[in-house]
């Protein structure tokens, strides 16, 4: 056990006493060994005061004084002849390993970066000249997924379908045939789910709302040795709670507290698929989405031919843009056109390719051409300013996909008592749902606002042309604080429904909205945030940070232009406003990621002193100006809340520009 999962977990000691082997397996390539291990409890401290603790005890751990653990560990026997190794190209999202080279006739020492994936090979010469000129073949040995026995049996055909489903992208690739699911036969004792040489979706009885795809492959080639996905019950529960807040104002069937099967079973399908994505080397392709222009997700007919999102890979979960009025039904993410090229690029078969350099040349034509397609682009899970690459996003533009989201939410939230209604049951269930409401509505902020600042990042290489990183364009950056303005600036008031929030919280809703709003400022003025902007504020036609703002304070400070009284929500939001400004004074510093390092999804980071850049200088200038407006308004409002508020206001500016 690792010493961070120690400290987590508040483990002391490792006691030798009170530990042994329980079992040990062995399978024709692998063996297992089971232990039993004890650890000491790290004791609790005895402080006058409060002190913050790392990490939480286990049950019993603190009565006992130990804690004891039964650990499995696992020796995989490698192939004899390592599979040929598949040259890692950023352009398209696989998984990866790498290792240092040091050769002979080398000046330096080099890694090699390869894909992880399955082996995959003709059964004969015959097949192989058959694939060779355009016919599809039965692979030597398919990748083969059973299902665990201790799946309700209700669920186990959906989980099989979304195996079966990528059968299509391995056609793309040449192979029929070559990925399915199975059933596990349950009377056959010559099998065991421990067996290295099958792999299993397993079923887990636990209230963990997840599920996961990981593989077990060889460190020197990247070849996929076996899989064990696993599925937690509670997923469902997740799926539910995403199917009624991002669909139930289009379908029929989310409108209700249980999911009939047919509808559950779909959602477990997709799940399915999704991590099966993850165990053939997939990774997210968080910008497959973005390919989609919003419009075109309330098309009915484009829908059902493409899909919302190019990509099962991405966190596209359901077509919330999609209208009543629409008419479109089929709301699933499926396998998609990037998938598939996904697929072909990985187990494609190249006989002619002397080694690996020889298939990246050849690879590497197949995928210039693929760009072309912005359909078939991969985008980064990691990408900390690129606005293509988010989750839980849909379409070319999150400010109309947002909108319309938005207007989706307000249709479900008159319905959500009566959907979650039970005769004798406390309104526990409300409360999860209007949660989940709030969720996607900040998600939606969240996708915004990294418009603001955002700097495209498209994977190139020297032979293609255009650049790599580019400016979000202006329009774009203004438009996304227009609809903050709009949409939380002005106070959300759809949210406050308090025939809903009378029955789940003691409050009203005034420190929520706050918490959204402040939670919005903070992001929009955070330092790295700042950077960007000022750096690719050198050119005129960019965003810059007085841009940003001098648009926000068009819309957060309207009443004192007009005249008009402030209520209590627009009074707190204006005080966050103030000290949020205020605190750029003394900005400190900013940790500012540049570029991904290598296939450890690191960051080269930089470390940028914020006082000495124009950051302090162009709050300073805004404070000053907002002074004086709010100064003028205070002898025009009428309103007696307004007055009190403007001129406290006020004095925390002059405080803050002269604190003397």
């Amino acid at each position: 056990m690792s010493s961070v999962s120690k400290q987590l977990l508040k483990l002391a000691a490792f006691k030798k006493e009170a530990s042994f082997i329980s079992k040990i397996s062995t399978y024709p390539i692998n063996t297992e060994i089971r232990t039993i291990k004890t650890f000491n409890v790290t004791p609790q401290l005895l402080t006058p005061a409060p002190v913050p603790s790392i990490g939480q005890y286990l049950p019993s751990g603190l009565d006992a004084g130990v804690v004891t653990f039964e650990m499995n560990s696992s020796l995989i026997l490698l192939p004899k002849v390592p599979m040929k190794k598949r040259i890692f190209d950023s352009r398209v999202g696989y998984f990866a390993n790498q290792y240092a080279v040091f050769g002979e006739e080398s000046q330096r020492s080099d890694t090699e970066v390869f894909a992880v994936r399955w082996r995959l090979e003709p059964k004969n010469a015959e097949d192989a000249r058959k694939q060779q000129n355009g016919e599809l073949i039965e692979p030597k040995k398919p990748i083969v997924y059973y299902i665990d026995p201790a799946t309700p049996e209700k669920w186990r055909k959906y989980l099989k379908a979304g195996v079966d489903d990528w059968q299509a992208a391995f056609e793309k690739a040449g192979w029929r045939n070559a990925i399915r699911g199975e059933y596990w036969p349950e009377n056959d004792t010559t099998m065991s789910l421990e067996d290295a040489r099958y792999s299993v979706i397993r079923y887990f009885a636990a209230d963990i709302q997840n599920a996961y795809g990981p593989n077990v492959h060889d460190p020197r080639s990247g070849e996929i040795l076996e899989s064990h996905i696993g599925w937690y019950h509670n997923v469902m529960r997740l799926l539910r709670n995403w199917y009624i807040i991002q669909a139930a104002a289009v379908d029929p069937k989310a409108r209700t507290k249980k999911f009939d099967d047919e509808l559950m079973g779909q959602l477990v399908r997709f799940v399915s698929s999704h991590e099966i994505g993850h165990t053939l080397g997939l990774r997210h392709n968080m910008g497959a989405s973005s390919a989609t222009p919003v419009e075109k997700l309330r098309d009915k007919a484009w829908v059902e031919q493409h899909g919302h999102t190019s990509s099962i890979m991405d966190y596209a979960r359901f077509n919330y843009v999609a209208q009543p009025e629409d008419g479109i039904t089929n709301l699933f993410p499926r396998i998609g056109d990037y998938d598939k090229w996904a697929i072909q690029w990985g187990y494609s078969n190249f006989p002619d390719a002397r080694d690996a350099q020889t298939e990246k040349l050849a690879l590497n034509t197949l995928t210039k051409e693929a760009y072309k397609d912005n359909r078939l682009h991969f985008g980064t899970e990691i990408s900390p300013y690129d606005p293509r690459y988010q989750t839980e996003d849909l379409g070319d533009n999150a400010m109309k996909a947002s909108e319309y989201g938005i207007k989706n939410l307000k249709r479900i939230m008159p319905n959500l008592i009566e959907w979650s209604r039970e005769d004798g049951e406390s309104y526990k269930e409300l409360d999860e749902i209007y949660g989940n409401v709030v969720t996607q509505y900040r998600r939606y902020l969240g996708h915004v606002i990294k418009n603001v600042g955002g700097i495209y990042d498209t994977p190139t290489t020297y032979d293609m042309e255009g650049p790599t990183f580019t400016t979000v364009p202006k329009a774009t950056q203004k438009e996304a604080i227009d609809f903050l303005n709009t949409q939380l600036f002005k106070t959300p008031t759809w949210l406050l429904d308090q025939n809903i929030l009378n029955k789940v919280k003691p409050e009203t809703g005034v420190e929520a909205v706050k918490a959204l709003q402040d939670y919005a400022l903070t992001a929009l003025f955070a330092g790295d945030r700042a950077v960007r902007l000022m750096e690719t504020g050198v050119s005129a036609k960019n965003y810059t940070l007085d841009d940003l703002f001098t648009d926000l304070e068009t819309g957060i400070w309207s009443e004192i232009k007009t005249g008009k009284p402030i209520d209590l929500y627009r009074r707190n939001l204006q005080k966050v406003y103030a000290e949020k400004l205020i605190s750029l004074l003394k900005p400190g510093r900013a940790n500012v990621q540049s570029i991904p390092v290598g296939i450890t999804y690191g960051f080269s980071t930089r470390s940028v002193e914020l006082e000495k850049t124009d950051l302090p200088s162009i709050a300073r200038a805004h404070l000053e100006s907002l002074r004086v407006t709010v100064n003028a308004a205070v002898a025009k409002s009428t309103d007696k809340n307004t007055r009190y508020h403007l001129q406290d206001v006020s004095q925390r500016i002059r405080q803050a520009l002269d604190p003397k």
